[in-house]
């Protein structure tokens, strides 16, 4: 298939959205196969009869298929050569757009962390990774000799860098250094300095996205600790960077259904510094409300219920 062809198929656009905002890394003609499998047994069985991955990789099928209209039809219709086809194409599309955003927070992550008129000793180019990473007390992450595995989560997740042991929810994941990386990512470079200038759409209009995601967050998050450390390349399977056990640990703590009050709230945070005028940024209703009375209602009818 020509080249200019594969670019504009809208799979390959709706790849760059969805890897950004559901799940990053991922093998797709492996997700559409195993997909399709999984439908066929759990005709006979259920989904909690599968290991936690599969679980989770049937959920990620899911959301693909219910995000783009026809695709469940397409893949059932069509031969094994036009499933692994469809997840090229996803695939390449989520692989373009993380190759870019790696490519283009390089340089201005360096500017949010360098605080401003002072002078970095030893410097920090913009444009090398050098002496990024545990090469210097600015970025302290991981270099070519040291590594840390991915689920020790380095202190600039923390607001202020405060990692607080008693209470590890406080602060994390609301950070300026995200927020910047989030903007210059889903709605343009010039919106971090909240002056937008951009000539054209946005990731986040172009995909009509008014909310933030966990996955979001978590695919942020990990592109910045990249661009932090010292390793040139971004690769799933690089140990040196652990990025994909990062992610996945990220992922972990925003599924979890035991911590959904905090990433309720975590997310209301977020949709208040990205999409300030959306319902997502208004939080939960006032406990005065008629909505939050008839929810009030319904939950204690439950309690009484699983009580009796």
């Amino acid at each position: 298939m020509p080249e200019f062809s594969l670019k504009s198929d809208p799979l390959v656009s709706h790849g760059r959205h969805f890897g950004r905002t559901v799940f990053a890394l991922c093998n797709y003609p492996s997700l559409l196969t195993n997909g399709i499998l999984c439908l066929e047994q759990l005709e006979d069985a259920t989904l909690e009869d599968f290991f936690i991955r599969e679980r989770r990789e049937h959920r990620v099928f899911e959301k693909l298929l219910d995000s783009y209209p026809g695709l469940l039809e397409r893949l059932r219709e069509g031969s094994e050569e036009e499933i692994l086809h469809v997840g090229e194409l996803i695939g390449k599309g989520a692989s373009a757009a993380r190759g870019e955003d790696t490519k283009s927070l390089k340089p201005v992550v360096i500017d949010w962390i360098v605080p401003a008129g002072e002078v970095i000793l030893p410097p920090l180019p913009r444009n090398s990774k050098i002496n990024r990473g545990f090469n210097h007390p600015l970025t302290h992450l991981q270099s070519g000799v040291i590594s840390v595995s991915g689920d020790q989560w380095p202190l600039f997740l923390y607001a202020n860098e405060a990692y607080d042991p008693e209470d590890p929810w406080n602060g994390l994941l609301r950070t300026c250094l995200l927020i910047n990386a989030f903007r210059h990512i889903f709605t343009s470079p010039s919106s971090v300095d909240r002056e937008p200038k951009a000539t054209r759409a946005g990731n986040a209009r172009l995909h009509g996205m008014t909310a933030v995601t966990g996955a979001s967050i978590a695919y942020v998050t990990t592109q910045v600790r990249f661009a932090l450390c010292s390793s040139s390349v971004f690769s799933r399977t690089d140990t040196a960077t652990d990025s994909e056990t990062f992610y996945h640990s990220l992922l972990d703590l925003l599924e979890d259904p035991d911590e959904q009050g905090e990433v309720t709230d975590l997310l209301v945070w977020w949709n208040y510094q990205i999409f300030p005028t959306s319902s997502a940024a208004k939080g939960t209703p006032k406990t005065n409300s008629a909505l939050s009375k008839i929810r009030q209602k319904c939950a204690t009818a439950l309690t009484a219920a699983s009580i009796s």
